[in-house]
């Protein structure tokens, strides 16, 4: 980390000053209220990394932070808001909750105590555009997770003699070569209690990127297209070609459902491996066995590109903090968030993303972080998870459990059809 407090220091020495010649409250009246509330949704060591890269941001301007996690973040906050006692800043585990309380009138746009060219240097202009209502940012992006990763162990691959595909159609081939070794390719777990199915639903996503296109995924997570469309169809029927062969995972279909997904991957290890491949999010790594041999176990790729159209997108989630209460405090916390400064810290602590231009490949600890950063930073294409930004109904409902009905095997038709018949008028 570089120079972080000269950044800090002239970062808000100048948005406190521009506070203090335009606030109207009196002195006693600052110094009594010099805290700001943040609500989110990461608890335990999580909230520890969090709380340490937001220490700087304490010691420079006295403003006490209270951060309040929640596992019931989207129910509280809707509650807090509703009865006139909002935090002032959120912290957002998707946009399109943030989009909502934008429409309701509830939030600030960042832009109003923010130059935009500063916002335009420090993100790049797909994730400003995620944060981005009828025209106006009102978000800061933090932490970034990439999800189309393939997860390998490259000792385990060394002795098999596979190589790593760079195409849809050589990952299927090295599928098929695992199974000619006796073995499975694919582990593969869509168990997570009420949400199970979604490892599922971000498999369709990402295969629809690589088959139908950005602009074709925009169309459907806003419903431009039918849920049943001949595109979707297809975007589920390769993800079938791996998940339905009972030759391809760990378990067969059975497996793949009851699963739970933070197992799945462990079959990865050890001196006989299960399996040899398993599609998930870099946050997949917490669950790896504490044994396991980070330099020489664990290696990732992207999911390969599939129509050479749309090369090999990326498809991410993250939080992004917004901001329901107009003060300086909270002003210049968001300020802070917005440099290089918080996101390196945790970064340095690992388990960390962040979509911000500014951050170093410097910041993060290890090659596997690096590499990770990289992807997300070199990506031509990028789009948030679909699940995420379509109406709870389908996104965190009809979408998920369609998924494990396809997989237990119900007809893919019919699975869309139903999906799309739930969608919100």
């Amino acid at each position: 980390m570089i120079h972080l407090k000269t950044r800090l220091s002239l970062s808000l020495a100048a948005l406190l000053a521009l506070n203090a010649c335009g606030g109207g409250d009196d002195g006693a009246s600052e110094s009594a209220e010099k805290t700001v509330t943040i609500l989110g949704l990461i608890v335990g060591e999580q909230q520890v990394k969090l709380e340490e890269a937001l220490k700087p941001f304490e010691a420079e301007t006295g403003i006490d932070v209270i951060y309040e996690g929640t596992d019931s973040f989207a129910m509280l906050l809707t509650m807090r808001v509703e009865s006139g006692d909002a935090p002032d800043i959120a912290m957002f585990p998707q946009p399109g909750l943030m989009a909502n309380f934008v429409e309701a009138g509830q939030m600030v746009p960042v832009t109003e105590f923010m130059d935009q060219g500063t916002l335009a240097n420090a993100y790049p202009e797909a994730w400003l555009s995620l944060a981005t209502v009828d025209g106006s940012i009102y978000g800061i992006w933090y932490r970034a997770s990439v999800k189309s990763l393939v997860w390998y162990n490259p000792k385990a691959f060394a002795a098999q003699g596979f190589e790593v595909p760079t195409t849809w159609d050589e990952m299927m081939a090295l599928s098929d070569q695992i199974v000619d070794a006796g073995v499975m390719p694919w582990c593969v777990g869509l168990e997570s209690g009420e949400a199970t199915g979604w490892p599922g639903t971000d498999w369709v996503e990402d295969i629809m990127l690589r088959t139908a296109g950005p602009e074709m995924y925009d169309q459907w997570i806003t419903h431009g297209i039918p849920f049943n469309d001949g595109v979707v169809q297809t975007a589920f029927e390769y993800f079938g070609d791996i998940v339905l062969n009972e030759n391809y995972v760990v378990g067969g279909t059975v497996g793949a459902i009851r699963t739970p997904f933070g197992d799945a991957p462990q079959g990865l290890f050890g001196d006989s491996p299960t399996c040899y491949l398993h599609r998930q999010a870099n946050f997949i790594s917490r669950f790896f066995p504490a044994d396991v041999n980070v330099t020489e176990e664990v290696d990732i790729f992207l999911l390969p590109g599939i129509n050479p159209d749309y090369g090999t997108p990326v498809l991410v989630a993250g939080d992004v903090f917004g901001m329901f209460n107009n003060t300086p405090e909270a002003q210049a916390l968001m300020a802070y968030l917005a440099t290089p400064t918080p996101h390196e810290i945790w970064a340095g602590l690992g388990g960390f993303l962040s979509p911000h231009k500014q951050v170093s490949l410097d910041a993060y600890p290890d090659a596997l972080s690096k590499k990770q950063a990289e992807f997300l930073n070199n990506a031509e294409t990028i789009r948030f998870d679909g699940s995420d930004m379509m109406p709870g109904v389908v996104g965190t409902g009809t979408f998920w459990s369609g998924v494990v009905e396809y997989v237990a095997g119900e007809p893919v038709e019919d699975v869309l059809n139903r999906i799309e018949a739930s969608w919100p008028e």
